[in-house]
């Protein structure tokens, strides 16, 4: 028996496979963002940016305590074009991954030398370069969006991620 597809329905299949060829299917956009060191040198970050819908973040959707990819979809790159200090410890210019282990007190900011991976489940500890406390705080009000952003301090930047009412943040100095 043959079937026919009618032509609205053709049609429709066809926009909606060109929608999601354009979208990539990312309900998490894509985001970015930069520290300027100076003298050409800088540190980008590219990653995707959940919303929290109303959804508890930390110790919900983001359990406390396991190492989270740090946004959405692809695990978050970090990409130095110079020599680094991240919370004390050195870091060299380079292309790596960032994850990290919230907890309600403290984080944990893990960066690893693989790139290209998905994001999870975390099974690249023989691959990670150092492991660095960050500092906590909470936010004013909350934050919508997860957001990675680099604040300019003295001659290099901090670090901090903004999701629901949480900050997570490090210092990041030039070697």
């Amino acid at each position: 028996m043959q079937k026919r597809i009618a032509l609205p329905t053709l049609l429709a299949l066809i926009l909606s496979t060109a929608s999601f060829a354009q979208t990539g299917n990312r309900p998490s956009p894509a985001a970015s963002a930069t520290c300027d060191l100076g003298g050409g040198k800088s540190i980008k970050t590219e990653y995707s940016s959940p919303r929290m819908k109303g959804r508890k973040i930390y110790g919900g959707l983001v359990p406390y305590g396991e190492v989270w990819r740090t946004g959405a979809n692809e695990a978050s790159t970090f990409v130095t074009t110079a020599d680094v200090k991240v919370g004390g410890k050195d870091v060299p210019a380079g292309n790596y991954t960032i994850f990290t282990i919230p907890n309600a007190d403290k984080w944990t900011l893990i960066i690893s030398k693989k790139t290209g991976e998905w994001g999870i489940p975390y099974k690249y500890e023989s691959d990670e370069l150092a492991r660095v406390d960050m500092k906590v705080t909470k936010l004013p009000s909350p934050a919508e969006n997860f957001t990675i952003a680099y604040d300019k301090s003295g001659s290099g930047c901090t670090l901090r991620m903004d999701w629901e009412n949480t900050r997570a943040s490090v210092e990041i100095t030039p070697k």
